[in-house]
């Protein structure tokens, strides 16, 4: 198997737990807690700052001892919009299950200054991106431009049966702004209905890095460097959330030259 394909551990509790070091990056961190109802998850970010995001389910949650109540409102990451919590650098975390919960915990190098805040669906609109096979509807969570965190990218991405996302192939591994940035990045990878497959390539022009997974359902893709386009499989959507971070919070990318042609109204 794939170094950069990360199975469930588990059915319950802590599915997933990638940190810099297990992933031999930097920057990024993931985990996905699943949840009965009454179950609890927490933590301390300490010198991180985190963003909970809520795929499925509700929750009570509350940061550093600030009460953000009842939060969630989608049963599946395929239906509504996400409820998240950006929780600041050396403050405590807490949520518990009001129905069954998948919880991603999403981390990065925190900075001083930023507060805790309920992160509301609505806050940054549902976009179309594409044509065609290509067409994919994408969510930012925590993007560039919202001020909002010291280090932390995140979005989630519904590319439905038969069509591909993260295409044209592009690429982020560089710190050479402002042509390009360098940034880690994590997928966290759901299908509809959930036996269903999609498939990743992870690759480098040079073919050093030349990596095609099966991804299924509640599967982590690393992505190290080099470009990382998705295709979902016929009868079966994909669903895929992304954490960025690295030294700059600046999203800016390399398309693969010989696939530009491509993006004439993509």
């Amino acid at each position: 198997m794939s170094r950069l394909l990360v199975k469930p551990k588990v059915q319950a509790g802590l599915m997933q737990e990638i940190t810099p070091e297990s992933a031999g990056w930097t920057y990024v961190g993931f985990a996905l807690h699943r949840l009965r109802p009454g179950e609890t998850a927490g933590g301390e970010a300490g010198e991180k700052e985190l963003c909970l995001v809520l795929v499925s389910g509700k929750a009570k949650i509350s940061v550093g001892g600030e009460d953000f109540g009842e939060l969630g409102e989608r049963m599946t990451p395929f239906e509504g919009r996400p409820y998240a919590v950006y929780v600041p650098k050396g403050s405590s975390w807490q949520a518990e299950a009001a129905t069954d919960l998948d919880l991603a915990v999403c981390s990065a190098p925190g900075g001083e200054g930023f507060k805790a805040k309920v992160i509301r669906p609505g806050t940054h609109p549902q976009m179309t991106r594409g044509k065609g096979t290509n067409t994919r509807y994408v969510t930012n969570i925590m993007p560039e431009d919202d001020g909002s965190a010291q280090s932390l990218l995140v979005v989630e991405v519904i590319t439905p049966g038969g069509h591909t996302s993260s295409y044209p192939p592009h690429k982020h591994d560089e710190d050479n702004l402002p042509a390009e940035s360098y940034l880690e990045e994590t997928y966290y990878h759901r299908l509809n209905p959930p036996q269903g497959f999609a498939m990743q390539r992870v690759y480098t022009d040079d073919r050093s890095l030349d990596e095609t997974m099966a991804v299924e359902d509640g599967d982590v893709t690393l992505v190290p460097k080099g470009y990382h386009p998705v295709a979902a499989i016929h009868g079966y959507d994909s669903y895929y959330l992304n954490v960025m971070a690295g030294p700059k919070r600046i999203w800016k990318f390399h398309n693969a030259r010989e696939h530009e042609w491509l993006f004439t109204g993509v």
